[in-house]
């Protein structure tokens, strides 16, 4: 074995951020002067599957809104950052939490579950910029807006160019945003010829403060750490059930 705490590891996944909605227990607790929580709006209605921050005893209204595949990590002291797919793009933007208008969650009803967008706010956001998914294997240079300098290192799981089914569909996108560096982690060991890409992707992945290594969560096969390189499968930590 690799000496690596797999009980640890399941503790540190279960906190780890996952995309809206599914894993929208999962996001941060904001810290500002407003006690805002996020709220799951449910499967059924004008609102279902919109995940919304808004104040602890609103019901009616919010000051940020999120759509399919969005997930939220803190930028800093009363920064908000939330990353999305856009297009061929990551797209990454950030919100003074102290600044966050509230909306009438009536303004978004019926269309904003249906429609491209992905963010809702009635606050312009602080910083908002695009990395391009085609980017090559091995690290980048970026230009990162001021706001999200103070993040030290964001995992993002994206899906990736595979010519062939023995390519990797997914990668890795680790961000240095401190550094203003993106480094691209091919996932080698997952290929339309040994997964079911659509129906099982990987959802979040994190590093173990502990091994550096990273791991992570694929839905519909279960949860995994990844080589020193992270390119290729060391091992599952478990299988999902029906694996």
């Amino acid at each position: 074995m690799d000496g690596i705490d797999t009980a640890a590891l399941k503790e540190q996944l279960a906190r780890t951020v996952g995309p809206a909605p599914w894993y929208w227990k999962t996001f941060p607790e904001t810290a500002s002067g407003q006690k805002l929580t996020w709220k799951h709006h449910g499967d059924q209605g004008a609102l279902a599957y919109v995940v919304s921050l808004a104040a602890r005893d609103q019901t009616s209204f919010a000051c940020l809104a999120l759509n399919t595949y969005c997930r939220p990590f803190l930028a800093g002291p009363a920064r908000l950052g939330v990353w999305c797919p856009e297009g061929r793009n990551l797209r990454f933007t950030c919100f003074d939490m102290k600044n966050l208008k509230s909306f009438d969650l009536a303004e978004i009803a019926g269309w904003f579950k249906q429609s491209a967008d992905r963010i809702y706010s009635a606050t312009e956001p602080t910083a908002d910029f695009e990395v391009p998914l085609q980017l090559s294997p091995g690290t980048h240079s970026i230009e990162v807006p001021a706001q999200l300098r103070d993040v030290e290192e964001l995992i993002v799981p994206t899906t990736y160019a595979a010519k062939s089914a023995d390519d990797p569909a997914m990668a890795l996108f680790v961000f240095y945003f401190h550094a203003g560096l993106v480094e691209v982690l091919p996932q080698r060991w997952f290929t339309a010829a040994q997964y079911k890409v659509g129906p099982q992707w990987i959802s979040r992945a994190a590093r173990d403060p502990a091994s550096h290594r990273i791991f992570g969560e694929c839905f519909g096969a279960g949860t995994f750490l990844l080589q020193e390189d992270g390119l290729r499968l060391e091992r599952w930590i478990e299988r999902s059930p029906e694996q």
